[in-house]
């Protein structure tokens, strides 16, 4: 199966990195697969339907800053494809609690096979990915766990919103933090681990990765209500439609509080308030953030907290790992372009 790395801007790593890939693209198919036709239909549904497979590249370059031998090992490869796959069942999970439509341009899960089954899916795909990190040792063991946990509990918070009087920006942000940031930044960690890169290298890319995973989430808020759909294979505005204020939104309610929201914020804000139940009706208002000056203060929000996460390698030696980290973050933003 073909896999590359994406323009990291140093080629003799892509290409260094990139077998690994495809052993871990290759790993990956065979953990989604295993049980019978009708089960494995629907855990390697959205394995099939493709992806960016960013978390498994940033784990690959991680562990370029420990010991070569060890870079593309059994160890740095299993704990690779162990995050993709508590990505990949984080997402049948995700999409259950959304209602969304589609994922990858697909079908999402549950509107196949139903909830009921789309969530068991997930929880299958996070045992296998467990089975995985047990062949690491306790300490990754340990990790994945508490990953696991920031994964549900940024789920959860995301259900019961803020507290009242709490800053309703500053509790998405963490909630971003610990639904994409945390597995990102497992991913990064990982890899430093896994190559002896030693506990201070692991804790700055872990840093590095909780960073870039909040500017990625920030950046699909832009693109959800930006693009026409295929870039983040959503339909556009259906976070919206379910009644999930994104950051753009939650950016106009700040405005709203503060009594500095300008006419056509206070008419998007009542019509988001309204029913949205029709394409129309939420085309419309897509149509309306898409023009407003909330979503290039959201742009700006996704490139500040991609600088902050470059500004966390300055401690790293300079060479082809930090520069392929450095391109790698500028990634997560450039897709807004």
């Amino acid at each position: 199966m073909s896999v590359s790395a994406p323009d990291l801007q140093v080629p003799d790593l892509e290409s260094r990195i990139t077998p690994g890939l495809e052993v871990v693209e290759h790993r990956l198919h065979e953990a989604v697969a295993g049980s019978s036709d009708l089960v494995d239909e629907l855990t390697s549904h959205l394995a099939l339907a493709g992806g960016k497979r960013l978390r498994p590249v940033l784990t690959l370059v991680c562990a370029q800053l420990g010991d070569p031998e060890l870079a593309l090992g059994e160890k740095v490869i299993t704990g690779a494809t162990a995050v993709e796959l508590t990505h990949l069942a984080s997402l049948y999970h995700d999409d259950v609690m959304d209602s969304a439509p589609t994922r990858r341009g697909s079908p999402a899960a549950q509107h196949l096979w139903g909830n009921n089954r789309a969530i068991l899916a997930g929880d299958v795909l996070f045992a296998r990915a467990s089975v995985l990190i047990a062949a690491l040792g306790p300490k990754m063991v340990a990790h994945h766990a508490r990953t696991f946990e920031r994964l549900c509990i940024g789920q959860l918070n995301e259900t019961f919103g803020p507290e009242k009087g709490e800053d309703r920006v500053d509790f998405y942000i963490q909630v971003l933090a610990d639904k994409t940031g945390s597995l990102v930044s497992t991913a990064a960690s990982f890899g430093a681990y896994l190559s002896n890169a030693g506990d201070e290298v692991a804790a700055i890319v872990s840093e590095f990765g909780e960073r870039i995973g909040v500017a990625f989430q920030i950046a699909d808020d832009v693109i959800d209500l930006a693009s026409a759909g295929e870039t983040s294979g959503k339909t556009p505005g259906t976070d919206l439609r379910e009644g999930v204020d994104t950051l753009p939104v939650l950016l106009l309610r700040r405005r709203q509080d503060a009594g500095t929201i300008d006419e056509a914020g206070t008419q998007i804000l009542e019509l988001l308030d309204g029913d949205l139940s029709s394409d129309e009706a939420l085309a419309d208002v897509v149509a309306r953030l898409r023009g407003h000056d909330v979503l290039e203060e959201t742009r700006a929000l996704a490139s500040q907290w991609s600088d902050a996460a470059i500004a966390v390698l300055e401690p790293l030696p300079e060479g082809e790992a930090k520069t392929a980290l450095v391109a790698f973050a500028h990634l997560m933003v450039d897709r807004l372009a």
